[in-house]
């Protein structure tokens, strides 16, 4: 299965960070262990929202989707409390 994932910062709480993954476990304790460059800034992280599909390529263009334009208004409209 392929993830796409919505983390919120709990250090700076407005901050979101959209993902996309085939395990999402390992993926949140890699941004936690400060692995990700942008994401370490604002750790530690919790999962917001996750959406998983059976499609690898429907994951990527929804992650791509949710980071640009509309799809970004739409993340903060429908995906994210606050």
């Amino acid at each position: 299965m392929h993830t796409v994932y919505i983390l919120r910062s709990l250090k700076d709480p407005k901050r979101v960070y959209v993902g996309y993954t085939a395990n999402l476990d390992r993926r949140l304790k890699e941004h936690n262990r400060l692995v990700s460059t942008y994401s370490r800034q604002y750790a530690p992280w919790e999962v917001e929202t996750s959406i998983t599909f059976k499609s690898e390529s429907t994951a990527k263009n929804f992650e791509m989707y949710l980071k640009a334009g509309s799809g970004h208004a739409f993340l903060h409209k429908r995906l994210i409390s606050g």
